[in-house]
């Protein structure tokens, strides 16, 4: 099918649009230079990012770089210039305080970062100096292994382990029960941590709560799986928009649109990321999603072949594990899925 070619008064329109946002760029980032010359400015502090929002990020004041303690300091919008990057929540930043916003000057380097290609093929951080990843999954909408999968694969090249949580424990009926179990199975089977939560009945919240104590955690999943849910039961005082599911299709709606960190009182930070119903791996190599697959790793490098694909070709060491029952089929099927994405990442 051919493109649908512009007639001159589209292209013109298009072209005037781009150079008007060109112009507001480049204003906005003369006025962050003004900003950084004016001697008005304060000196300069420790912050983390604690949301973000357009060319603006709300920046928490922390006493050091090193500490980002629990105890809420003030929050202050800032703006930065272009050659600092993108920032994400989690962010530990130097910033200076003006008059009417503050003004980061400095990124501190990350010790971890969650990543995925967005629909154009640009990489995304979803959020920045995570020490745990906790992926959330439900009885509606309906959990899919290959997604869950596929968070593992990211988190497992981050060198991070992650929980698997089994939000809404208490909607588990004769029809899903099969699933649930099935799912549970499939990953307690290989040594993750799976945990089945409920915020109607507070079913291991309090379980949850310890788990996440001391550490930077963020919550990754579908939209509807009820993360915002489990934000408002684990800290009350928040009181987190909630949004029902699609009665048509039983998936989720958008109800948190960016990410968002919160703090523990006793300790440790959460991180609230927008539910999303894919999570690609195109950015990834070939060998780095098969390591990602934990119970591939003692197979890896032992097939007949050095450039094996691991579908028909003699003496395939990944196949012949599937054959003797030491790799779970589904899990074969879920990987050659995510490596067939690579290939066609929008088709």
């Amino acid at each position: 099918m051919s493109k649908r070619k512009l007639n001159r008064r589209q292209a013109w329109r298009i072209e005037k649009i781009q150079k008007e946002r060109s112009e507001r760029a480049s204003k906005r980032d003369a006025r962050t230079e003004q900003q950084l010359q004016d001697d008005s400015l304060g000196p300069e502090e420790f912050g983390l990012v604690v949301a973000h929002y357009g060319k603006r990020v709300e920046v928490e004041s922390i006493e050091r770089e090193e500490d980002a303690g629990s105890a809420q300091g003030e929050v202050v919008s800032c703006h930065f210039r272009a050659n600092l990057g993108s920032l994400v929540t989690g962010d530990k930043v130097v910033w200076r305080r003006g008059k009417d916003a503050g003004v980061i000057v400095a990124v501190q380097p990350r010790h971890s970062q969650l990543q995925r290609p967005d629909p154009y093929g640009d990489l995304k951080t979803i959020a920045a100096n995570i020490d745990r990843v906790i992926i959330v999954a439900a009885p509606y909408p309906e959990p899919h292994a290959n997604l869950i999968d596929r968070y593992l694969v990211a988190t497992e090249s981050l060198e991070i382990t992650p929980l698997i949580l089994f939000n809404k424990s208490d909607r588990i009926d004769a029809g899903n029960r099969t699933k649930m179990d099935w799912l549970a199975e499939r990953y307690t089977s290989l040594g993750y941590d799976c945990l089945r939560v409920s915020t109607e009945t507070g079913e291991n919240i309090s379980q949850l709560t310890r788990y996440l104590a001391h550490y930077t955690s963020v919550f990754v999943g579908q939209s509807g799986v009820g993360k915002s849910s489990l934000i408002n039961s684990l800290l009350p005082g928040y009181d987190i928009r909630v949004g029902g599911l699609s009665e048509a299709t039983q998936k989720g709606t958008h109800t948190t649109t960016t990410a968002h960190l919160y703090h523990f009182p006793s300790g440790g930070h959460l991180i609230d990321s927008p539910g999303i119903r894919e999570f690609g791996l195109w950015h990834m190599e070939p060998d780095d999603v098969l390591q990602g697959f934990i119970e591939f790793r003692p197979f890896l490098g032992h097939c007949k072949f050095r450039d094996c694909k691991h579908q028909s070709e003699p003496g395939c060491a990944l196949r012949q594990a599937v054959q003797d029952g030491r790799i779970s089929e589904s899990r074969f099927d879920s990987c050659n899925m995510i490596l067939a994405s690579l290939e066609h990442p929008h088709g």
